[in-house]
C-alpha cells in the first residue's frame, strides 16, 4: 500500500505543478513585455527595459476603462447572484410549476450562441430606445444567471433546512433566520456565484461592443482596439495583465470564504445548539 500511496501523491504533485505551469508560463512573456521598451526578434529577452508601455497605456485611458469594467462587473454580480440564489432555492425546495422547463430556460443562455442572441436583442433594444448601458447590463445579467443558478443549486442540494427550522423554533424572526442562519450557511456558494457573475461582466466584449455601440469603452474593448495596431506590444501587455490581474486578486480575496464548509448533517439534538449559535443575540 505504501508504494501505491507514494505513487498517488507523486502524481498529485506533478499534476498540480503541471497545472500551475500551464497557466503561469503563458504569462511570462506578457509580464516581460510590460517592462520592455524594445524586444526585437530573435532576441530571447528584451534588449531595452523601461516603462514606456505603462505611460502610453495611461495616456490611452486604461484607468477609466478599467473603472468602467469594474463597475459593470460589480453590477452584474450584485444583480445576478441573488436572482440565481432565489431561483436555485425555489427549484430545490419549492414547488415550482414545470420545474424542469424553468431550469432549462434559466440555463438556456449557456447553450445558445451569444452572438446570434445579441444581434437579435440589439434590434429590439434599439426600437425600444433602451439606453446602451442599461441594455448591456441587462443582457450580461441574463448571461450570468445560469452560472449563479447552477452553483447555488448544487449548494442547496447539500443544504440542511433543519438549522433554519430550529432557529424559527427558538423564536428568531424571518429576517434573523435569513441573514444570521441562511446566508452564513450558503455564503461560500454565494461568493463563488458572485465571482462567476463578476467574470461574465468583466470579460465581456461582444455584448458591450454591439449593444453599447462603442460608447461604453471597457478594458476588454480597449485591449481589443489596441491589439489591432502594430508596434504597441508593451501597451497590449499592460492591458492584458490588468485584465488577468483583477480576477486573480478577487479570487485570492474570496478564497478564505470559499473554503468554508456548511455544517455537516448531525444528529437532531445538535441542531438547536448550532442554530442558537448562528442566530446569536437578536
Amino acid at each position: 500500500m505504501r508504494p501505491l500511496r507514494w505513487l498517488r501523491s507523486t502524481f498529485g504533485v506533478v499534476g498540480r505543478l503541471g497545472l500551475v505551469l500551464w497557466f503561469v508560463v503563458p504569462l511570462v512573456p506578457m509580464l516581460l513585455w510590460v517592462f520592455a521598451n524594445r524586444w526585437p526578434y530573435p532576441s530571447v529577452l528584451p534588449t531595452e527595459l523601461g516603462t514606456d508601455g505603462l505611460h502610453q497605456a495611461v495616456t490611452e485611458g486604461v484607468a477609466s476603462a478599467m473603472g468602467r469594467s469594474l463597475l459593470l462587473a460589480a453590477v452584474v454580480a450584485l444583480v445576478a447572484t441573488p436572482i440565481g440564489a432565489a431561483a436555485a432555492r425555489a427549484l430545490t425546495f419549492g414547488r415550482v410549476p414545470a420545474g424542469r422547463l424553468v431550469e432549462v430556460i434559466l440555463l438556456a443562455p449557456i447553450a445558445i450562441p451569444s452572438f446570434a442572441v445579441v444581434m437579435g436583442l440589439n434590434i429590439v433594444l434599439l426600437r425600444w430606445r433602451v439606453p446602451g448601458l442599461v441594455g448591456v447590463m441587462t443582457i450580461l445579467v441574463v448571461a450570468a444567471i445560469p452560472y449563479t443558478t447552477y452553483v447555488m443549486r448544487v449548494a442547496y442540494l447539500g443544504h440542511d433546512l433543519g438549522y433554519e427550522e430550529e432557529a424559527r423554533t427558538l423564536g428568531a424572526s424571518p429576517e434573523a433566520v435569513r441573514w444570521r442562519v441562511h446566508v452564513p450557511l450558503v455564503l461560500p456558494a454565494l461568493t463563488v456565484s458572485a465571482f462567476l457573475a463578476f467574470l461574465v461582466g468583466w470579460s465581456d466584449y461582444i455584448v458591450t461592443l454591439l449593444v453599447g455601440g462603442g460608447q461604453i469603452v471597457t478594458l476588454p474593448m480597449l485591449l481589443g482596439a489596441t491589439t489591432t495596431g502594430t508596434g504597441n506590444e508593451s501597451v497590449v501587455a499592460v492591458m492584458a495583465v490588468l485584465c488577468v490581474l483583477c480576477p486573480l486578486l478577487l479570487f485570492g480575496a474570496i478564497t478564505p470564504i470559499r473554503r468554508r464548509s456548511q455544517p455537516t448533517h448531525s444528529a437532531e439534538i445538535d441542531r438547536p445548539v448550532a442554530a442558537a449559535e448562528l442566530v446569536g443575540s437578536r
